[in-house]
């Protein structure tokens, strides 16, 4: 599937123009979602060097986009142009309700995988 995912507020905490404290188990989730050969997508109203400074700070932190908004990374973006994504799912702190924990989400997304497995000793996001 195709994971469009915001950044501040979901990945990390609101702190914009800075960057905030990371979100608990975002960065294990969404390399963990990747590993299951999902498409992630960065998909955030950031530009410029805002943006450069999140997609980088991701980068440290083990995270490569399949693309930054954009669709896919040879699209030629336009900034008059609409930033609609076109993802099978998007995981936003603004959606109605809320944003669930990146455990909750891994779950919904990977229903088949047994996050409380007796079966190794190593957390989910260490396999």
């Amino acid at each position: 599937m195709i994971l469009a995912i915001d950044f501040d507020g979901t990945i990390v905490e609101h702190r914009y123009p800075a960057i905030g404290r990371i979100r608990p188990f975002a960065f294990e989730t969404l390399k963990a979602l990747q590993k299951k050969n999902h498409r992630i997508i960065l998909w955030t109203h950031r530009s410029g060097d805002e943006l450069d400074e999140a997609v980088s700070f991701c980068r440290e932190n083990g995270l490569e986009f399949y693309a930054v908004n954009k669709n896919y990374p040879e699209e030629k973006w336009n900034e008059k142009d609409s930033r609609k994504i076109l993802a099978d799912i998007y995981i936003d702190d603004r959606n109605l309700g809320g944003l669930p924990s990146w455990g909750e989400i891994f779950k919904l997304i990977c229903p088949e995988e047994d996050l409380t497995s007796e079966k190794t000793t190593k957390p989910w996001w260490k396999r």
